[in-house]
């Protein structure tokens, strides 16, 4: 019986860990980036006027899961440069969290 109590109270503990919010992502963090890195292609609050460039304010490009979005903007794609060893994952995480909010 003691051993059945002691497995309780171990695996209990492990879900009250696992159960730890993570941090959040810093949406005014990330729109100072998104302002230093972003806005001369895809404009301010993500208003791109140039073609092909997503609108982030129309939702462009939006509809991708995080993890997906995270690793278009570290990896680059078509003419946008990666960012993989300039903005690390949490900066990226950010400016994904401010573009969430247009």
């Amino acid at each position: 019986m003691m051993k059945i109590a002691m497995l309780f109270v171990f695996v209990l503990g492990v879900c009250l860990f696992a159960a730890q919010p993570t941090a959040a992502a810093d949406q005014r963090q990330g729109q100072q980036i998104y302002e230093l890195h972003c806005e001369a292609c895809h404009g301010v609050g993500g208003n791109a006027i140039e073609p092909g460039m997503p609108r982030f304010a129309d939702g462009d490009s939006l509809f991708l899961m995080d993890q997906d979005l995270l690793r278009r903007i570290r990896e680059g794609k078509d003419t946008m440069p990666a960012y993989r060893g300039l903005l690390s994952d949490e900066e990226i995480r950010d400016v994904i969290a401010y573009l969430r909010t247009l």
